[in-house]
């Protein structure tokens, strides 16, 4: 069954584009697209749409209003796309029970991928918001005062939530960790419960607060007062060395040096470039990694 969408725009070209992009995917169909938000709110109560697409800026009523409006458990899910990148109104959209929030610039992909997401219970916040917003909502105390899960987090929980913390979907989360769609949102069911969270920001905010979404160089960053990056040609392709004089992470377990602590997917990356990348304590003190590209 095709998800069902109303887009809400004062712009006739916006509207127009947003149809054509949505209208061009199989499981998609927009009921209507209107020109304000009382025009919306008389289109959802007509159609009764799976998405609702708001600007937030249009006559006499904005999106915003619009939806703390629609409440209830059978209200759309909402979908903010609009070119005003401010936080109150990310944060207004948000708390208002918006399912995501998108610029304009957003690419076509992006925007269907909003839909669908949204359509399923999940959300898609734009990239560069979703990093803004984690770290104003990141508390400024110590990993140790973070709030604690009711019971541990297995390992493959914790994978997901560092994937959640990078900003991905359920589905982009699946086809990281080599997993079904259903056992990603099992994973988040039973995580959310754990953390007492009321939806995926509030987990991601949390994997940043306890330093589970941290990668090593950040865990031991703060004991760094320089940072030096060197390129040079060798034999093999350009070396990029990239040192800093901070301290040694106090563990480095086995995972770790295997690859942990995102190590994994820098050498992965390196690799598939043909190239190769090594990481550990450097000789002068601090730490450093170099990669080894060809040219």
């Amino acid at each position: 069954m095709a998800i069902s969408v109303v887009s809400a725009d004062d712009q006739e070209m916006v509207r127009t584009g947003f149809r054509m992009i949505l209208e061009s995917q199989p499981d998609i169909e927009v009921l209507a697209d209107v020109v304000d938000a009382e025009a919306a709110l008389a289109a959802v109560a007509e159609h009764r749409p799976d998405v609702l697409l708001l600007d937030i800026r249009m006559p006499r009523l904005d999106g915003l209003d619009v939806t703390r409006r629609l409440s209830g458990s059978d209200r759309p899910r909402i979908v903010i796309v609009t070119t005003f990148d401010l936080d109150e109104y990310v944060h207004a959209a948000l708390h208002g029970g918006a399912s995501g929030f998108l610029l304009k610039d957003a690419s076509p992909a992006m925007l269907v991928e909003a839909v669908r997401a949204a359509a399923v219970g999940d959300s898609l916040v734009s990239p560069a918001v979703t990093v803004r917003l984690l770290r104003e909502m990141a508390p400024k105390t110590p990993a140790a005062q973070a709030r604690r899960p009711s019971e541990p987090l297995t390992e493959r929980e914790r994978d997901v939530v560092r994937c959640l913390a990078r900003g991905m979907t359920n589905a982009e989360i699946a086809g990281e960790l080599y997993v079904s769609l259903s056992t990603v949102k099992t994973h988040l069911a039973n995580v959310q419960a754990k953390l007492d969270a009321r939806n995926r920001v509030e987990i991601a905010a949390w994997a940043r607060e306890s330093g589970l979404a941290l990668t090593n160089t950040a865990k031991h960053a703060a004991t760094a007062t320089a940072v030096r990056v060197t390129l040079r040609t060798v034999p093999a392709g350009l070396e990029v060395r990239i040192a800093d004089d901070g301290g040694r992470p106090a563990r480095l377990s086995e995972k770790a040096r295997g690859g942990g602590y995102g190590l994994a997917g820098m050498t992965e990356r390196a690799e598939a470039l043909g190239g190769h990348l090594t990481a550990g304590p450097s000789p002068e003190g601090g730490w450093v990694v170099t990669a080894v590209l060809p040219l």
